[in-house]
């Protein structure tokens, strides 16, 4: 089925038609989801420190490197958020609501993943450790949290955040190829295939030169003792058939 693409568009609350220029909004969008978005993943993803004993220091700025890349990934999505909320409400309002076609229903389930993605990081649990502020550096009693502890909040927290983002890229990239479908933008397209070819090749030389860190040995440490490293430590020896 084809959709009518409307060339203009009133604004309830001021009573006006104006002209829609629907290259801006694909420009928003394409930006969002695809240079903000995976920016922000592939910063986190090969960005963390190379584990130390004990992990980040204690004391250390949100915006000093060994924590900046979590700042930027998780205010980089914020934003992305509420520019393509807002952005998708802005079309929705001068089209006349929502349209039903294919790349509707792709930018809705873009948005909606989208926003999940913001809600399930208030689910992350405490982050516990030697460096929390409430903890003694040397009392291991007073370092329990949720991530620290590996508790189940935070497990399956990772499980649902970094899954779904993937599954997030991947309904973008339906919004955009059905939007390009539409709407046909060259700029675009080639922007597209040069992104996602770059950040394959990206990723695969920054994965070889071993730049990609486990998150909790990053962030607490390879210390053996802790809870998360010793799971996974005598699962691995138990696994040899050793003795942990």
């Amino acid at each position: 089925m084809r959709h009518e693409i409307p060339t203009e568009g009133r604004i309830p609350l001021l009573d006006i038609t104006i002209p829609i220029h629907w290259d801006n909004h694909a420009i928003l969008m394409f930006g969002i989801w695809f240079v903000l978005v995976p920016a922000a993943v592939m910063l986190l993803r090969f960005g963390k420190v190379p584990p130390a004993t004990y992990g980040i220091p204690r004391g250390t700025s949100k915006w000093a490197w060994p924590e900046l890349c979590w700042t930027l990934h998780k205010r980089t999505l914020y934003t992305a958020v509420v520019l393509a909320v807002a952005g998708a409400g802005f079309a929705m309002l001068l089209s006349g609501g929502f349209s039903g076609s294919l790349h509707a229903w792709f930018g809705l389930g873009t948005i909606f993943l989208g926003v999940m993605q913001a809600v399930s990081a208030w689910f992350r649990g405490s982050h516990g450790g030697r460096k929390d502020p409430a903890a003694d550096p040397e009392d291991r009693a007073t370092w329990g949290g949720d991530h620290f502890d590996m508790r189940p909040q935070r497990w399956w927290f990772e499980a649902y955040h970094k899954t779904a983002g993937y599954f997030t890229l991947v309904l973008a990239l339906g919004a955009v190829a059905t939007g390009l479908s539409q709407y046909w933008m060259p700029g675009i397209a080639i922007a597209l295939g040069l992104i996602v070819a770059g950040s394959l090749v990206l990723a695969v030389v920054l994965q070889g030169r071993g730049h990609h860190h486990d998150t909790y040995m990053s962030v607490y440490g390879s210390h053996p003792d802790h809870p998360f490293n010793k799971r996974r430590f005598g699962r691995m020896l138990d696994e040899r058939g050793q003795k942990p």
